[in-house]
């Protein structure tokens, strides 16, 4: 199906789909009744990419068909905000006859919030020179007439920015707002309305606690800041430098002083812990310091590595949420010899798609 196609009554009857194709994934597991959480029907994406097509002095946005590649014409698109839509329309009426912005124009993403706020990035298969930056100040200066944008300007080994190259969302968690910096190009959830609900989810799972959580492929904090508060303390790692710059402004801007976050991968933060290598990546911050029962883990779509499944399975309580359930599945044959499946639940980060993102909470067993 594609994105433009979604036809909303099917909603609960694709949701239902999945969860039924995760209770059988999981039939060899002890499983509880899956905890479903449900997406809007429609304008759920917080952000979007789409190629630019330039057919004589039209202009729209398109995208291609997974299955047979076949490009096809966006005008409009159901699964985006409808900050983006707004933002496609305008943006198309606003360059398509200007040569200077539409010239050797490819590529247009979008990144929207909750908060309002959107960030277009234009990306060229040109340079682009003190024209372009004068006509994108114009173009900004109109749009933020009728809504609150930031543009940039790439090109190869090229950007240029005219403000700033982020968004400040604001998420709702248990009735407190969270706000948090989601820079162009770094990884963010795509559904914010879902992401909350996770976020909840994972709080809830443990009121309280007199003990310290870790958590692995932090991000830009998106579990760590809401989920402090229900920890002594929070120790987080993460690789990309961009997301933790992020999640250090983001601590600050929430005022959060039990959050540590460590520049790290997974891989070299089992390490540490195993034989003590990578020391000066920890900036001066003890393991020993911490009291952690608790690890949290939202990794890649490879799921975890050895070293860090080994490392996982040495801590009481795991919070694993999954963006692909057959590699979760394979990291639970190894946790299911140490712990027991307590909690399952299916979050609908991308209606209409075979995607689901999955959460489990694992105790250690008796």
């Amino acid at each position: 199906m594609r994105p433009i196609d979604i036809d909303s009554s099917l909603y609960e009857a694709q949701l239902e789909e999945k969860a039924q194709e995760i209770q059988t994934l999981f039939e060899d597991f002890p499983t509880p009744q899956i905890d479903q959480f449900s997406s809007k029907k429609l304008h759920y994406r917080m952000r979007a990419e789409f190629r630019i097509w330039h057919d004589g002095d039209d202009l729209y946005h398109i995208m291609f068909d997974p299955d047979t590649k076949e490009q096809y014409r966006v005008d409009h698109f159901p699964p985006g905000s409808e900050l983006i839509n707004q933002a496609m329309r305008r943006l198309i009426e606003e360059i398509q006859f200007n040569d200077t912005l539409r010239r050797k124009l490819y590529q247009v993403d979008y990144l929207t919030g909750l908060s309002g706020e959107l960030l277009i990035s234009l990306i060229y298969r040109r340079q682009l020179d003190d024209a372009w930056l004068i006509e994108a100040k114009k173009l900004k200066q109109t749009l933020q007439q009728e809504m609150h944008v930031d543009l940039i300007g790439r090109a190869r080994k090229q950007k240029l920015l005219l403000d700033r190259d982020y968004i400040i969302e604001e998420l709702n968690i248990d009735d407190k707002t969270y706000t948090f910096k989601q820079i162009e190009n770094s990884f963010t959830q795509p559904n914010a309305e879902v992401n909350q609900k996770m976020i909840c989810w994972a709080k809830s799972l443990m009121k309280t606690s007199d003990h310290d959580l870790l958590e692995l492929y932090c991000g830009a904090g998106n579990f760590s800041l809401p989920l402090a508060r229900n920890y002594r303390k929070v120790l987080a790692t993460e690789i990309a430098k961009s997301s933790v710059n992020a999640a250090q402004f983001n601590i600050a801007q929430n005022h959060i002083e039990n959050v540590d976050i460590i520049q790290m991968s997974s891989e070299e933060f089992s390490e540490h812990i195993a034989n003590g290598a990578f020391e000066k990546k920890m900036k001066g911050i003890k393991w020993q310091d911490y009291d952690c029962k608790t690890v949290l883990v939202d990794p890649p779509r490879s799921g975890l590595d050895a070293g860090t499944l080994a490392l996982v399975s040495q801590f009481d309580n795991i919070i694993y949420i999954s963006c692909n359930p057959l590699t979760l599945k394979e990291n639970l044959d190894e946790l299911s010899n140490t712990h027991s499946l307590c909690r399952l639940a299916i979050f609908d980060q991308f209606p209409y798609t075979h995607h689901t993102e999955v959460g489990v909470f694992l105790q250690r067993k008796n």
